[in-house]
């Protein structure tokens, strides 16, 4: 999906304006959309103010996580770790459309630069896409904190959106092969009142898996350790809503 658009989107971005590459990414999405076939289903659109800038908050299953975001009517742009950028086509397509560079581990600087490419998002009439389970694994990861402080601390809404089934369409890292045809859910809740993100994470979270394992959603990404491994080189917490897997996880990382 990248590594056809990269050439062509590495070309255009360099002679539009950067308020326009959101424009061209979703064009480039709903090219994705129909070439694989997906059945991307929208719920709560109606909870979208086009003219607001969010922090928005989705689940996190997949690199095509992105296209199915792309049927939001808003300007998105994508907060991506340091390592990403340093992916040969996935690097040069984060690059060339602008995404903002992150890097964790300078805490102060890194925050401060986060802030003020927030800011500047803020000011083109776009939002800030960061996944508060960091990873892929799966539902039972955690949130981090993040994405809803800096919605406190920018004095913005927080977006929470619910997304399952885009695991399906590219298993990275478990498979190299695209699956067509796949159905792909996305719901928006209610937008977090400003100042009020932080407060409201936990039950936030919880609404927001809840949703995810209803049967009127495509079926989520689910982490199986046993299959898919333990992950012990990532940093990653169980969600304490499932305590099965969050005791497993313990007994093994004291067994290391």
């Amino acid at each position: 999906m990248i590594g056809a658009a990269e050439p062509v989107l590495s070309a255009l971005a360099r002679t539009v304006p950067r308020r326009n590459i959101p424009g061209l990414i979703r064009g480039w999405a709903s090219a994705a959309i129909r070439a694989l076939g997906l059945r991307v289903e929208v719920s709560g659109l109606q909870k979208v103010d086009p003219s607001e800038a969010y922090v928005v908050a989705p689940l996190h299953e997949g690199f095509a996580d992105a296209v199915a975001l792309s049927r939001l009517p808003l300007g998105l742009r994508y907060v991506a770790r340091d390592e990403l950028f340093e992916w040969p086509q996935l690097g040069r397509f984060l690059r060339c459309t602008d995404q903002i560079h992150v890097q964790p581990e300078a805490r102060v600087s890194g925050l401060r630069s986060l802030l003020d490419e927030c800011r500047r998002t803020f000011a083109r009439g776009q939002s800030v896409v960061i996944f508060p389970q960091g990873s892929i694994l799966g539902v039972e990861s955690a949130f981090a904190p993040a994405a809803f402080r800096l919605a406190d601390r920018l004095n913005t809404p927080l977006l929470p959106v619910v997304l399952t089934g885009t695991h399906r369409v590219w298993e990275h890292p478990y498979s190299d092969r695209l699956r067509f045809g796949q159905r792909v859910s996305l719901a928006v809740l209610e937008p977090l009142p400003v100042g009020a993100a932080t407060e409201l994470m936990r039950s936030t979270e919880r609404e927001m898996k809840r949703l995810a394992l209803s049967a009127g959603m495509a079926t989520p990404r689910r982490f199986d350790p046993l299959k898919d491994g333990f992950w012990d080189d990532y940093r990653y917490e169980i969600d304490p809503d499932f305590p099965d897997l969050a005791n497993l996880i313990d007994r093994h990382r004291q067994t290391r």
